[in-house]
């Protein structure tokens, strides 16, 4: 049985409120391995993996705020059209485009184009499923 501090390997789908797949290990033909604990999942999609068995399937359908959060205005920035050519940026920009911006330490932050209005580019730099109802459809393969 599942546990506080379990290794698990299981397939799941992430699906959004319309039922489109967000994410699925089955996609890539490759089961996920996690141990619980060390935040991979949040703390709630962890509290009902508990007491799961090898073979289980549950549903488990997450709120927002238990999931990626809710999308917060001080992470959508205005970012100036030149910004893109200084940095040699040869893909057109267009709503919806995935982008991401170097940071000083060296890491990579993505960023999803809102909008596009003149000289500015609306850039969104909270997690894309922020604000998301999610439903994870979970198949429990092993437990160690």
């Amino acid at each position: 049985m599942i546990q506080k501090n379990s290794l698990i390997t299981l397939h799941f789908d992430l699906r959004l409120k319309d039922g489109s797949i967000a994410e699925s290990t089955r996609t890539l033909g490759k089961p996920m391995q996690v141990k619980l604990g060390q935040g991979v999942f949040s703390e709630k999609l962890e509290q009902q993996l508990w007491g799961l068995k090898v073979g289980d399937k549950p549903k488990i359908m997450l709120m927002p705020e238990d999931a990626f959060g809710m999308s917060h205005p001080a992470n959508i920035y205005q970012v100036p059209k030149a910004q893109f050519l200084r940095h040699h940026f040869d893909t057109p920009l267009e709503i919806g485009l995935i982008v991401a911006f170097l940071q000083p330490n060296g890491t990579e932050l993505p960023g999803i184009i809102r909008a596009i209005e003149g000289d500015e580019v609306t850039v969104d730099f909270n997690h894309p499923l922020a604000g998301q109802v999610v439903l994870f459809d979970i198949e429990i393969l092993a437990i160690a």
